[in-house]
């Protein structure tokens, strides 16, 4: 894997005020979670316990933090729990992979450095 190369999952929500993501980190136990396995829990799949909205972008451009009072307005209930469960169970998952950094290795040995 090239430096920085990694795989970023998210769950995207498209509400009727804004659209949601939750970022997962183990894509496997949340699919068995969608399926039915409650048993397993939400710390052991969710990246972060934070709700972002994209301002009507899609999944794409600019994550903020979800206020308080959007999630009331859009799930009833502004218990980030619950509103995490909302977006895992009726979101659509997206992978999305980053490439690797590019560039100069070690600075001293740039064939760019000017004298």
């Amino acid at each position: 894997m090239t430096r920085g190369e990694s795989t970023q999952t998210k769950v995207h929500y498209k509400g009727s005020i804004d659209d949601f993501l939750v970022f997962v980190e183990d894509v496997d136990q949340y699919k068995k979670w969608r399926k039915g396995d409650t048993s397993i829990p939400l710390a052991q799949f969710v990246s972060s316990f934070k709700i972002f909205l994209t301002h009507r972008q899609g999944a794409q451009g600019t994550y903020d933090a979800a206020p308080k009072n959007v999630l009331y307005s859009e799930f009833g209930t502004d218990d980030d729990d619950e509103v995490i469960k909302k977006i895992l169970k009726h979101g659509a998952m997206q992978t999305m992979e980053m490439p690797g950094r590019q560039g100069v290795t070690n600075e001293s040995m740039s064939s760019m450095k000017t004298h």
